[in-house]
């Protein structure tokens, strides 16, 4: 990302500077920002002060890119964390509710949802709810970040896809568990069936399904950007874009560093779940 930042088209320095402004001044810029540096030297200081805690000063806002960044942060986690409350919470009630009645309407219900959920782009999405219920209805805003009102819209936009991806792995997870041995033992006891498909059912098949939730969490953040940008949303994705733009290089380096390490982290803490919900799983 280092380099394909520095070869797009686009001088940082003629962006930041007023229009017409002469070459000379555009060198000085450029020289003060250290791009006129070979690209091997630019990436080495770069590199060494990443390792200090130094993630450069944003062209753009005159500030620590790494504050810039965090100064986003909370506008982007309270969204992410909306639509995994959403995915998690349809997603897997979907796909319980599809595999329990395997071939009723609930069934077919679900995995029509799941198909539109996982085919409609999310632009387009976050446009039809803005112009239903925001413009025809005026029920919720559509932009902005100020209450827990305006958060409703673009969480269901961002949570669209990755409910639809849990709501059709739960139902095959489940699926294949509920044709075990073990399940038709458990109902030939007598035990209930929501005991039978709560706690025998949905534990063995939770494995694959957490797997993809802990994909999603990284997923969410990186696939903001879009979701941002429709709704005015002021966090790191439209963050992002906007640096893109002005070709404010510290700022992108420190979002993409940034995302990537919550995607490690986030993953970890999955692998590390797998022996509470499955004993068999041992890490040595």
């Amino acid at each position: 990302m280092f380099v394909v930042l520095r070869v797009l088209p686009g001088d940082p320095a003629k962006m930041l500077l007023p229009e017409g402004a002469p070459q000379s001044a555009v060198d000085e810029l450029n020289r003060h920002l250290g791009l006129r540096e070979p690209l091997h030297v630019q990436y080495a200081i770069f590199i060494r002060s990443v390792f200090r805690g130094d993630f450069g000063q944003s062209f753009q806002y005159r500030a620590p890119a790494l504050r810039v960044v965090t100064e986003r942060l909370a506008a982007t986690a309270q969204l992410a964390l909306a639509a995994m409350f959403l995915t998690g919470a349809v997603g897997v009630s979907l796909g319980i509710v599809a595999a329990v009645r395997r071939g009723t309407r609930y069934d077919v219900a679900s995995t029509l949802f799941a198909v539109l959920g996982q085919s409609l782009p999310n632009f387009w999405l976050g446009i039809m709810l803005i112009l239903l219920f925001g413009v025809a209805l005026r029920w919720l805003p559509t932009s902005g970040f100020e209450s827990w009102r305006h958060l409703i819209l673009p969480a269901v936009t961002l949570a669209a896809f990755p409910t639809a991806l849990v709501a059709r792995l739960t139902r095959s997870s489940m699926l294949e568990i509920l044709g075990r041995d073990y399940i038709r033992t458990g109902r030939a006891k007598g035990l209930a069936e929501r005991a039978v498909v709560l706690r025998h059912a949905l534990r063995n098949a939770a494995v694959p399904v957490l797997t993809v939730l802990g994909l999603q969490v990284g997923t969410l953040l990186g696939g903001a950007v879009i979701t941002e940008s429709v709704f005015a949303w002021p966090g790191m994705g439209k963050l992002v874009v906007d640096a893109i733009f002005f070709r404010d290089f510290p700022v992108v380096q420190t979002v993409l560093i940034f995302s990537a390490t919550i995607f490690v982290l986030i993953n970890l803490l999955v692998d590390l779940l797998y022996t509470v919900i499955d004993p068999r799983i041992r890490y040595s």
